[in-house]
């Protein structure tokens, strides 16, 4: 089976899992404990946060440890309800984000929309952050569905003049385009198994008076209750010390494009005038003559793990979010696919699947 799923979950590296071996072997003893070992585990702790706050460009103090990006942005967002006023997300944020704002701002959202191309429109957040209060806006890096890139530095300058807080979900962003810079933000969530480090761990960037979303003990300055889990942090470590001194290339990306223009020109890109992530190609597929014949379903028998932004029109759930965001129909996204590529991803890879999809539409289109 190849995998091109790699935005939904980055397979444990070995790096990451040899590191996640050493930890739990060397650092025995619960951060929080005053004895020697302890205080062992908390350093590793410690020198871990610099690690990460030197790839953020932020003080190591701004880092706090969760469970993975689910649970950072959840926290952020709670702190932000405290403030008065809305809250403007970007139409595309991922679920975490929107059930979230649902959850703490169920009177007071607004959607910053869209264009056509998957990009959030900046001169509509302009004008919104005149019309305040605003508590706060959410903007991702780099969307998960269509791996188109968000203007998340120019957001951020507009929030800065309106003297509004900003949450930047970087977790598609960060482990495949460089950490730096990100740090400015106010707030930046993201999450180790999206780039070869283990399930289950991810951090928060964030004031130091931010409220915590757990109750318990004083972990994390406060911030955070519950007991770090070290290993994990620190293989999350080594898998983006990993991937920050690596070169990424979009050449064998562009390569499947053309290619896929030129055998398939029925299967149509999405966000293709926008610039996107290296790894991640999302299509429109032909229509089918069984809608319940389920492209990704044919793919996987063809040997290919892809995935898919919205079930068909004609079934239980609702389209995508995203795709609804920038224009296309529910029958429309009921036919996207996404091909997520990860660091291990060959040619040959990219060359098979081509030659997969154009026998899947041979057989359904």
């Amino acid at each position: 089976m190849r995998y091109f799923d790699h935005n939904a979950t980055h397979p444990l590296s070995s790096t990451a899992r040899q590191a996640w071996l050493d930890a739990t072997e060397r650092f025995i003893g619960n951060a929080s404990s005053p004895h020697r070992i302890g205080d062992r585990a908390d350093r590793a702790l410690q020198e871990a946060r610099e690690k990460l706050a030197g790839w953020l460009g932020c003080a190591p103090y701004e880092i706090v440890w969760t469970s993975g990006a689910t649970e950072a942005n959840n926290t952020a967002i709670a702190h932000l309800s405290g403030r008065p006023g809305e809250l403007l997300l970007s139409a595309i944020e991922h679920p975490c984000v929107r059930e979230s704002a649902r959850r703490w701002f169920p009177d007071r959202q607004r959607e910053i929309p869209v264009t056509p191309a998957g990009v959030i429109d900046l001169t509509w957040l302009q004008t919104a952050l005149t019309h305040g209060p605003i508590a706060g806006v959410a903007v991702m890096a780099a969307n998960n569905e269509t791996g188109v890139l968000q203007p998340w530095q120019e957001a951020l300058a507009l929030c800065r003049e309106a003297g509004v807080p900003m949450l930047c979900d970087a977790a598609q962003w960060i482990g495949r385009l460089p950490a730096a810079g990100l740090g400015a933000g106010d707030f930046v969530s993201g999450c180790a198994h999206k780039f070869g480090g283990p399930a289950g761990v991810g951090f928060l960037k964030c004031p130091t008076d931010t409220r915590p979303l757990l109750a318990g003990g004083p972990q994390e300055d406060g911030r955070r209750a519950g007991t770090e889990n070290l290993p994990g942090v620190l293989a999350m470590i080594a898998a983006l010390a990993e991937r920050e001194s690596a070169v990424a290339s979009s050449a064998e990306r562009d390569r499947f494009i053309a290619r896929l223009g030129q055998e398939l020109p029925q299967i149509q890109l999405l966000g293709a005038e926008s610039p996107r992530l290296w790894n991640t190609v999302s299509v429109l597929m032909p229509p089918a003559r069984d809608c319940r014949q389920r492209w990704v379903v044919k793919l996987d028998k063809l040997g290919f793990a892809v995935s898919t932004g919205s079930a068909c029109a004609s079934g239980k759930e609702k389209p995508s979010h995203v795709l609804t965001a920038m224009g296309y129909s529910a029958e429309e996204a009921g036919r996207a696919l996404r091909f997520s590529a990860g660091w291990d991803t060959t040619a040959e890879d990219w060359d098979a699947l081509l030659t997969a999809l154009g026998k899947a539409v041979a057989e359904l289109a």
